[in-house]
């Protein structure tokens, strides 16, 4: 449809500056009891990460 974007927006990790796609196997993915699945960065670990579209 016009107007939606099936782009996946960039992630950025907020520790080191790392960037790839969103959803990209760059990304390392953790289960975490109690907070479920998050985004890992591969360079320093750090699950600080945003995406923007």
């Amino acid at each position: 449809m016009a107007g939606e974007s099936a782009t996946i927006g960039c992630s950025r990790c907020r520790n080191c500056g790392f960037e790839a796609p969103g959803g990209a196997d760059e990304w390392q993915r953790i289960d975490v009891p109690k907070l479920g699945r998050m985004t890992q960065c591969p360079n320093c670990e750090s699950t600080d990460v945003i995406t923007q579209r």
